[in-house]
């Protein structure tokens, strides 16, 4: 079954326009379509919705070091509480962090890229407040962070 997130504004990119009240279609572990709730609940009526306060938009890569925790699990989930769900394979140094990434559907890149929300890719979602916290995080579909 597919989820709708909406969020007060959605964007593609971060540096691209935002979308006063759209959304993103999540089902499994693709993206099904982006755009305006109300053309995303036409075409998807038995979808759920779970709204979101602030900005959705892609989630981030972590670019630099990870967070200092007492295991590599933990080291991990501190990156997905920060809205990125893929980091830099320079900064994953040992087998077990490499083990944690992968359990959590956290990718390792070579290098940075530009995250983008296109249809039939991959639901990587992040949803921030006006004050740059995350508030969500959603890892190849599914919802690993929410702040309460």
């Amino acid at each position: 079954m597919e989820t709708i997130h909406t969020a007060e504004a959605v964007r593609v990119t971060w540096d691209s326009d935002a979308v006063k009240n759209g959304a993103v279609v999540v089902g499994r572990d693709r993206i099904g379509a982006v755009g305006k709730l109300d053309d995303v609940r036409e075409a998807f009526p038995k979808a759920r919705v779970r709204s979101w306060p602030g900005t959705l938009g892609p989630a981030r890569v972590h670019e630099g070091p990870l967070p200092d925790a007492p295991s590599p699990r933990e080291r991990v989930h501190a990156v997905l509480k920060l809205g990125a769900v893929a980091v830099l394979e320079e900064y994953v140094d040992s087998a077990e962090l490499r083990a944690a990434a992968e359990r959590n559907d956290v990718v390792v890149l070579p290098a940075t890229r530009r995250p983008a929300l296109v249809p039939t890719g991959r639901a990587d979602l992040a949803v921030f407040d006006e004050a740059g916290e995350c508030v969500a995080t959603v890892c190849a579909g599914r919802l690993v962070h929410r702040r309460r």
